[in-house]
């Protein structure tokens, strides 16, 4: 501790470090310790470049720099991390490709699967008709209706 005590910046930088494995092993980039992480480097950067002193003036810096880095980049890292559209995994039965029984239309139609004869009618948005003796592949499970594409 006496150690710390001289060595402000070696301080902040272990605070950073351990802030920064906290928030990535055990939060999963979800955000808050990630700032103080960032805002505990920048003020021990600072500490050690000597434009700053005094652990008042450093508790107040990792304050500041926190809340300005989360109104800052809170939006543009939840937006990161939710750029990738989640895989529809309601069902099992979402993207296996089926033989159709009976041709498949908007209001009719079949498909084979495990010796079962499940209805099916075309998604939202598909066209047309899918012929029987074709395969469809599910993209959406309504109850035990399933909502088939063109393969």
């Amino acid at each position: 501790m006496e150690y710390f005590s001289q060595h402000h910046d070696q301080l902040l930088y272990a605070i950073a470090a351990i802030s920064l494995l906290l928030e990535l092993g055990v939060l999963g980039m979800s955000g808050p310790l990630l700032f103080f992480a960032f805002s505990c480097l920048i003020t021990g950067l600072l500490v050690s470049a000597g434009l700053i002193s005094g652990w008042e003036t450093e508790l107040l810096l990792v304050g500041v720099l926190s809340f300005a880095s989360a109104v800052l980049l809170w939006k543009p890292f939840k937006n990161y991390q939710n750029a990738k559209e989640a895989p529809n995994t309601s069902s099992d039965m979402i993207g296996r490709q089926l033989l159709v029984s009976t041709a498949i239309s908007q209001d009719a139609g079949s498909v084979a699967y495990s010796g079962i004869e499940w209805q099916a009618r075309l998604a939202a948005g598909e066209t047309g008709n899918i012929a029987a003796g074709t395969r469809a592949e599910v993209v959406a499970v309504d109850g035990s209706l399933l909502l088939v594409k063109a393969v």
